[in-house]
């Protein structure tokens, strides 16, 4: 589940008028330390100043600013790193894209740092992540992450904190080290002098030092103080008399000055800011349904023209929100003044959230209003189309902010949690909420609380759903089944969600019992009937499922044409959100596995960079394992078996299981790398540490794992029990209709044939899986077999003199053939660039695709950092790409990294 972003999160504040150059303060900015923190109480000017200095620095030197404005809501660990990474990503793309895969995988937060270190650390540019009001969001399960971050930042990267508290971070030896800078409250106060030019801005009048100097030591030059003290002058006549007036310790003065603002502005003006302080963020058509009047938008204007604490969010000025100080304020004032007024604006503001589409906001308010009623409501309706978008995330976070007591008689919103909560993976406590929610179908209507009549139609199928889902969980794939039956039939009609669930419950009940095509069966109605419901993202999900599926029934062209069909659908929906562009970047992965197993390595490749580029943009593919996997095929296909093993580490890294079974475990394919690269021993230890043996029970679920043990077996020249162990396979693959393993066993049967010199064996298996494969153009089994089975397929040749597709094979699986991405000879000294890599950049990029940082770089080639940033911006230049994987990817496909 993807986190939607708040834009205006991360827009830049620019300095804003009234505001005073302060070089002793830039001065301490500039310094360049590995952490500079900014840490005042509320109202020093923090957010100004580093944001005045960050839009002077960049435009001066070029530096890229991640800038992130955080808030109470993101002190969640994957809100906040989500936030973050998204924030470097847009200052340098591609950086945090690798990391975002790891954290939407759920791997730990170290993992998701250290890739967006690596691509950081080798970047041309410097960058400044600046992190605004880092308090609110500061928690427990943060500081570890910004601890790893701080200590491992590249040179060329800076962190910028600014906050009401110093956070828990290890400061003492950031200073120690002469690695921290520190601007303070006493460094934030206004000199005398600055405080002189602030108030001749602010009041456009000149005030007498002696005036200046009380005010400025009443208030300790605290910024927020001046600011509202200057617009209490603007219309005093006697300013000495105010001034002299003025007393108090700074809680009495702030509170004097609100008093004192609120009691100079009209009525209407007054009125206005008290109302809309129940607002995070404030528009002109927002603002007019909380106040109930008109003119939101131009008084929201003249609010920031007359400096009155508002700050722009966006650079179209629709957006506001108040100074945090001021708001505090004025929430506080609304609270001493008109109490009973808040559930009343909170309300107002939760119907505006409502109609316009945004039911988060809209839920908050009415929480806020003490209205969980109505928040409750507005959930229930939220349910389909969040569902529809895959926000379960959105839904779970409701499941602890509404009270028991009003979910308890509400059958629609009590299966809306349970649904969010398996669609999550949290099943704890499911089971106890589904009985709940049976006993609360079967009482009177009239006891009931329902706001979407049309989900509570569906509720009987659904139920039934989601106990099939936790039987297949639990291992009980006949209660699966079962269950699943008797869903499609409780649905009620025209429900699609729920005949489509129960279809690909089914479906992968019969997967993995190894009876693939009532799988087959489940999927292709469930796709059928979800695509009916307009659900495009789990259409695109179960897609990758039918595909698998047909590849394993020998059905390559069918896989094709799904894949292909799933591509256009998506197309057709127009712009799509996140969880559509995930999964069509995933149908790009499916395609590449097609191309590769026809051998055409350049299509395959050419479909993993599509889908590389499309998940930068959407998030990355919704199974990123998949990515990692079809990329290691193609390195292991050029002979780079030590990059598609680090790939394949990668991808068992952010492998997240849902409800699929695991038939081609990652360890598996790992072992057939090491293989490929000539560690039999390191192939035969994989084996015993998985407990496998040519005597096993065969098992569907096993059965890649038993096939790859059948190669170790064959590498090991024990070709008695690779022999036997291929025979129970073949009889098993037959049995159950999987085609496509039957070739590959047959590949690998004739293989072992050909070296117990049994050419006769050998060629009945060979054309064997020649007659399986040749309509559809399987080819890549038999160019992995290579060289050991060119005698088979002589006598073949010879056998069928007029076939094409055996000249094929014998020509691709000679000893030279699938060593090597093929490239072409226009191309083999250069990789077809029009600006081709030096030398020493073809170093350089050779260690990108290691896991050393830039640092790391600078050693290996003995040359200093910013000349590997230098040879690194020109790579990224020559190859098209702005990010360390990209360029990776675009080196492989080039065949820039095979050679040399």
């Amino acid at each position: 589940m993807a986190l939607a972003l708040v834009e205006t999160k991360f827009f830049l504040p620019h300095g804003r008028g009234g505001s005073v150059p302060r070089p002793r303060l830039d001065e301490q900015l500039g310094r360049g330390s590995r952490l500079t923190l900014v840490s005042a109480p509320a109202g020093f000017g923090k957010t100004t100043l580093v944001g005045s200095w960050l839009a002077e620095h960049a435009a001066a030197t070029g530096a890229r600013v991640a800038w992130l404005s955080l808030d109470a809501g993101d002190r969640e660990p994957e809100t906040f790193w989500t936030y973050v990474l998204s924030a470097v990503d847009r200052a340098a793309p591609g950086a945090g894209s690798a990391g975002l895969t790891a954290l939407g995988a759920g791997q730990p937060v170290e993992v998701a740092l250290a890739a967006v270190l690596n691509e950081l650390s080798v970047l041309p540019d410097d960058v400044v992540l600046a992190l605004d009001d880092y308090h609110l969001a500061e928690g427990p399960h943060t500081q570890s992450g910004m601890a790893f971050l701080i200590e491992r930042l590249p040179p060329q990267v800076r962190l910028v904190i600014s906050t009401r508290a110093d956070p828990v971070l290890p400061l003492a030896r950031l200073r120690a080290r002469g690695e921290l800078t520190e601007v303070r409250a006493a460094d934030l106060r206004f000199t005398d002098a600055e405080a002189t030019a602030f108030l001749t801005a602010a009041t456009g009048r000149s005030l007498e030092a002696g005036d200046v100097a009380a005010l400025g030591h009443r208030t300790e030059g605290w910024i927020a103080s001046l600011q509202l003290a200057a617009i209490s002058l603007r219309d005093r006549a006697d300013p000495s008399g105010f001034i002299a007036g003025f007393a108090g310790d700074d809680r009495y003065v702030v509170d004097y000055l609100v008093e004192e603002v609120l009691g100079e502005e009209p009525p209407e003006v007054r009125d206005f800011l008290l109302d809309t302080a129940v607002l995070d963020r404030l528009s002109g058509p927002l603002c007019d349904a909380v106040t109930a009047t008109t003119g939101g938008a131009a008084m929201l204007e003249s609010l920031e023209r007359r400096n009155l604490f508002v700050v722009p969010l966006d650079d179209q000025r629709r957006w506001y929100r108040y100074h945090h100080l001021f708001a505090d304020m004025l929430q506080a004032r609304l609270l001493q003044e008109r109490p009973e007024a808040i559930p009343q604006l909170h309300g107002r503001a939760s119907r505006w959230y409502a109609e316009a589409g945004q039911p988060e906001e809209a839920v908050r308010h009415a929480l806020a209003a003490g209205d969980p009623e109505r928040a409750a409501d507005l959930v229930e309706l939220a349910l389909p189309g969040l569902r529809r978008e895959r926000r379960e995330g959105v839904i779970r976070r409701w499941v602890d902010d509404l009270p028991e007591d009003v979910v308890r008689d509400r059958p629609v919103l009590a299966a809306g949690f349970i649904g969010a909560l398996m669609a999550s993976n949290h099943f704890a406590g499911v089971d106890q909420r589904l009985r709940e929610l049976e006993q609360l179908l079967v009482r009177p209507a009239s006891e009931l609380v329902v706001v979407d009549t049309d989900e509570l139609a569906r509720l009987p199928g659904a139920v039934e759903t989601w106990w099939a889902g936790l039987a297949l969980v639990g291992g009980d794939l006949a209660g699966t089944v079962v269950h699943a039956r008797r869903a499609v039939e409780a649905a009620a009609d025209g429900d699609d969600v729920t005949t489509s669930a129960g279809a690909a419950l089914a479906g992968l009940a019969h997967w993995a019992g190894g009876d693939l095509e009532a799988a087959h069966r489940g999927y292709v109605t469930a796709a059928e009937g979800l695509a009916r419901a307009g659900h495009i993202a789990d259409v695109l999900g179960c897609t990758v499922t039918i595909a698998d599926l047909e590849l394993a029934l020998g059905r390559l062209g069918d896989a094709e044409r799904t894949l292909e069909r799933a591509l256009g659908l998506a197309e057709r929906h127009g712009p799509p959100p996140p969880a559509v562009m995930r999964g069509t970047a995933d149908m790009l992965v499916g395609l590449s596995r097609a191309a590769w197993h026809r051998n055409d390595l350049d299509a395959a490749a050419g479909f993993l960079r599509r889908a590389d580029e499309l998940g930068e943009s959407a998030g990355l593919p919704q199974h990123p394992y998949r990515w990692r996997v079809a990329l290691a095929r193609l390195r292991t296909a050029g002979r780079d078996h030590a990059g598609a093993l680090e790939l394949l580490d990668e991808a068992e890294r952010v492998y997240v299981g849902d409800f699929s079974p695991p038939v081609h475990p990652i360890h598996a394919t790992r072992a057939r790398v090491l293989l490929a690269s000539g560690d039999i021993a390191g192939a035969a230890g994989w084996a015993r540490r998985h407990g496998l043996t040519a005597e096993d029970e065969l098992s569907y679920l096993r059965e890649y794992e038993h096939l790859t043990l059948a190669r170790v077996l064959l590498a090991e020249q024990r070709l008695a029990g690779a022999i036997g162990l291929l025979e129970r396979l073949l009889a098993a693959a037959e049995a159950g209709g999987r085609l496509g393993t039957v070739i590959e066993i047959e590949v690998v049967r004739s293989r072992a044939h050909t070296a117990a010199g049994e050419p006769a064996a050998a060629l009945a298996a060979l054309e064997h899986a020649v007659d399986l494969g040749e309509a559809d153009g399987w080819v890549r089994f038999v160019v992995d077999a290579g060289a050991a089975l060119t005698p088979a397929l002589q006598a073949l040749a010879a056998r069928r003199p007029g076939s094409a597709f055996v000249r094929r094979l014998l020509a691709e699986a000679g000893p030279a053939v699938g060593t090597t991405v093929p490239v072409s000879p226009t191309t083999a000294h250069d990789g077809g660039l029009l600006d081709p890599l030096s030398d020493r950049e073809l170093d350089v990029l050779r260690l990108l695709a290691s896991e050393l940082d830039g640092p790391a770089i600078a050693r290996e080639l003995v040359v200093s950092l910013n000349t590997v940033r230098t040879h690194t911006k020109h790579i990224y230049t020559k190859l098209d790409v702005n990010n360390r994987r990209s360029a990776v990817s675009r080196a492989h496909q080039l065949g820039l990294l095979s050679r040399r």
